[in-house]
């Protein structure tokens, strides 16, 4: 399995092309929607389906520009954040500070995710489990075969996701990411919606947040 950062130059956002020898994940389509199509063009896959970590403008700008491109693959959420997808207020796109910006709306996703089930997809095997705190719905994707996790805006290197929000809650992140990312093996890689990779051993050390 090999993972394609991207980097979205709107709130430097990272969206990830995971691919085996059958297919494409597509994990928070963001605002750098071309070259998250070329990317794609040049992996030369089918896209198994869009997973969201949470549902934040910057991590779905380019949800539907995907579907269109690759033959409508369906896309999973939590269903706590399902209606943000068409609600410029609650993907935060809205508010006054983004005048600027076009609100963001997404068509409705294809499936709310089953945190008791182990996914198999076009066959990448992992698990969902929830992380909320920076937003309700916030969910992280564990691959345990390769040893890797996608963690959204939960843990960062050295830092966690803001919780300033609505909808957030510090308690609950911190306590989310003990109980489902802290608890993995220290040499698993984790990926998260914004930053550099890091490592759980490393935030379990050093993350001040957890000292």
């Amino acid at each position: 399995m090999e993972v394609l950062k991207i980097l979205n130059d709107i709130a430097r956002e990272n969206t990830y092309l995971i691919s085996n020898d059958q297919a494409v994940l597509v994990v928070d389509p963001g605002s750098n929607g071309q070259n998250i199509l070329a990317k794609l063009q040049d992996i030369n896959k089918p896209v198994a389906a869009i997973l969201l970590t949470h549902a934040h403008y910057d991590h779905i700008m380019s949800v539907d520009l995907v579907r269109q491109a690759f033959n409508h693959p369906p896309v999973y959420i939590a269903e706590k954040e399902a209606s943000w997808l068409g609600s410029p207020l609650d993907n935060l796109s809205g508010l006054d500070r983004h005048r600027d910006m076009e609100d963001v709306l997404v068509a409705p996703a294809d499936h709310y995710f089953n945190y008791q089930q182990d996914y198999d997809i076009a066959g990448f095997q992992f698990k969902v489990v929830e992380t909320p705190g920076h937003s309700w719905g916030g969910v992280s994707f564990i691959f345990p075969e390769e040893a890797m996790v996608f963690s959204g805006d939960a843990l960062f290197k050295g830092t966690i996701g803001r919780t300033d929000l609505p909808t957030s809650n510090y308690e609950d992140l911190i306590s989310g990411i003990r109980r489902h990312l802290f608890s993995l093996p220290n040499h698993y890689t984790v990926h998260p919606g914004h930053g550099p990779n890091t490592s759980i051993g490393h935030e379990k050390n050093s993350n001040p947040f957890f000292q």
